[in-house]
């Protein structure tokens, strides 16, 4: 007979999920660390009263459930995928605040469990308090808005469906190819119910993370296609970093020649100063790269998703015969641009390159012109890092006075606005998982939630978070988790008072930076382009616990950030910039349309720019 024990629903997910292991090149770790969220009438009963009874199994109370998901993503990221938080809420307004970062964690391939409380199963008492009724179904709740940012969607209607949903849940969770959000939707009702669960299903699990070799043909295709080519070019993508490939890509590139461009997820997998490193590419790209990349006559795409930055919105790659090898084990991604689709791990099959190119190597004049740009490039950088601009400095000083403080090994954050671009073109990597930047959802409001799961999961690494003035009002609250859990970040917000990114992006389509800045609305105008509206950044997040600092200067700047160092707290640094000083573009574009028809001659010169640029957009069949 099955020995059994009588547990709630509840009771026995908390204890299968503490039960959870994965191993990759023989490391095996815990792949819970623990739950996020925060109670309610939904899941108090049930998860809540659970995790009560396992205090091994670390709970995390945090101030907004969208910042849970976030905390979850920064940490799985920084773990290159290899352990996660689940995240609880109640259900209602609690669950569809998670939306968000279900969609941020699927586009990004981060694995994350959450788990909405949902109405009650047995329905007689609907509708229940934050309940979503529909005329055409009994079988819909809010939760339902999950499934299209879910790589994996349950609802639990019986206690006894975890023995099927949650193994399907953690093969999921566990696949370098499928990963994303999943969400076990648990009416709350059946969380307190019981079952006699058999005790074989709470033993001890270890999901096995492979990696895939390319198919043999197709691999000798790809060495027939390297050796043929004259100007290849590597793009790096994130998949380097989570396949823990960046010392194989590092003997593959050198051995070689061939450059190596990287995307904002997989800008670290090269050390900046590495001889085949020529940074970002694309529409936040540098000039080395994006030259190199429209006369590339192959493209090795490496993990890399090809999002419209890093093609450029497709006129990245000029040259009329361009070809593309793709090592991806998304088979979606490995298929893109018609290229030769390797769908294997990427340390494995660079490996394997590097074994069957090991008399091939770049022309002659190939690698002096990499030298050359890469050289001119970080000119290029250092001037930007020194422009001495007054009375306010521009962002890129800001940028160069922060790398030139912290250490090799901190973790430099952002996602949105301005300061992504500009990491990405300045930003000078060196070391992987150094940089992280979640540009997949772009989401503002991840940055400073997010820099805990990164504290959390290295707690040894300083953790600095980079925000502009409109990302930080979105979502400041999670430094109270900071203080509550004693963790310790520095948050640096820049204020130019407003959307500066957008701002930018509105003047260049000749929309002048209409509704981006901080500004009371005008009564003779009726617009918002009043007197400006001062926001006491810093008194804010004195009251959220963090230790402030208000640097007038990049001198007093550099020697904050040198102070914040012997911190043992978060912290938060104000310096104000000047918005108007931008980091140029480097022969690269982004397709944003521009109205076909307006009144206005600034829109109407900006559509026959854009109409110019449209002809450069390629397919690629």
């Amino acid at each position: 007979m099955t020995s059994t024990i009588r547990l709630t629903m509840a009771q026995a997910l908390v204890r299968f999920l503490k039960n959870q292991y994965i191993e990759r090149d023989g490391i095996e770790t815990p792949f819970f660390a623990g739950m996020l969220g925060i109670f309610g009438h939904g899941n108090v009963a049930g998860i809540g009263q659970a995790l009560q009874e396992n205090p091994d199994f670390r709970y995390i109370m945090v101030r907004n459930e969208q910042s849970a998901v976030h905390i979850a993503s920064g940490f799985t990221k920084m773990h290159n995928r290899l352990r996660t938080f689940a995240c609880t809420s109640s259900i209602g307004p609690g669950a569809t605040n998670m939306v968000t970062g279900a969609a941020l964690a699927t586009i990004n391939r981060l694995p994350v469990l959450l788990l909405p409380g949902d109405i009650f199963a047995r329905r007689n008492v609907a509708p229940v308090l934050q309940q979503l009724e529909s005329p055409n179904t009994q079988d819909i709740s809010v939760n339902d808005c999950f499934k299209p940012v879910s790589r994996y969607w349950d609802r639990i209607t019986r206690p006894d469906q975890l023995l099927t949903s949650l193994p399907e849940a953690l093969r999921v969770l566990t696949s370098p190819a499928d990963t994303g959000a999943v969400t076990l939707s648990l009416p709350q009702d059946v969380q307190a119910e019981a079952y006699d669960y058999p005790l074989e299903f709470f033993r001890k699990r270890v999901w096995m993370v492979a990696r895939p070799l390319a198919d043999r043909a197709l691999l000798k295709r790809a060495v027939e296609m390297i050796r043929s080519s004259k100007q290849p070019l590597i793009v790096a993508g994130g998949g380097v970093l989570f396949s823990g490939a960046s010392q194989a890509l590092d003997a593959f590139a050198r051995q070689t020649g061939i450059p190596v461009g990287e995307t904002q997820a997989g800008k670290g997998s090269l050390a900046y100063d590495h001889p085949q490193c020529l940074g970002a590419i694309g529409a936040t790209g540098t000039l080395p790269a994006n030259r190199i990349a429209h006369g590339a006559d192959l493209v090795i795409g490496i993990g890399t998703r090809y999002s419209d930055f890093t093609t450029a919105s497709k006129t990245a790659f000029q040259n009329p015969a361009v070809r593309f090898i793709n090592i991806n084990l998304f088979e979606m991604d490995a298929f893109k641009h018609s290229g030769l689709a390797l769908t294997a791990d990427a340390r494995a099959t660079l490996e394997e390159l590097t074994s069957a190119l090991a008399d091939y190597q770049v022309s002659a004049d190939y690698a002096t012109r990499i030298r050359e740009l890469k050289h001119e490039w970080e000119v290029e950088t250092d001037r930007l890092y020194h422009l001495r601009h007054q009375p306010l400095p521009a962002q890129s000083e800001i940028i160069g006075a922060i790398w030139e403080t912290i250490a090799d090994s901190d973790v430099m954050m952002s996602a949105a606005g301005s300061q992504p671009g500009d990491l990405h073109k300045l930003w000078r990597a060196r070391t992987p998982n150094s940089y992280h930047m979640e540009y997949g959802y772009s989401c503002m409001g991840y940055e400073i939630p997010a820099s805990l799961g990164v504290k959390l999961a290295a707690p040894e690494r300083e953790v600095y978070v980079w925000v502009g003035d409109g990302t930080y009002l979105m979502n400041p609250t999670e430094i109270l988790t900071a203080a509550q859990e004693g963790l310790k970040v520095t948050i640096i917000v820049v204020d130019n008072a407003g959307f500066g990114s957008i701002g930018g992006l509105s003047a260049s389509l000749g929309s002048s930076g209409f509704g981006t800045r901080f500004r009371k609305r005008d009564p003779q105008t009726g617009q918002l382009n009043g007197p400006a509206l001062e926001v006491d950044f810093a008194a804010n997040a004195a009251s959220l616990g963090a230790e402030v600092f208000t640097p007038g200067s990049i001198e007093d700047f550099r020697k904050v950030l040198a102070h914040t160092r012997s911190l043992d707290h978060t912290s938060v640094i104000v310096i104000k910039a000047d918005r108007e000083v931008r980091v140029p573009g480097y022969e690269s574009w982004w397709d944003v349309a521009v109205a076909e028809v307006s009144t206005m001659p600034e829109v109407q010169a900006a559509r026959k720019d854009y109409e110019a640029h449209l002809k450069d957009e390629k397919y690629f069949l």
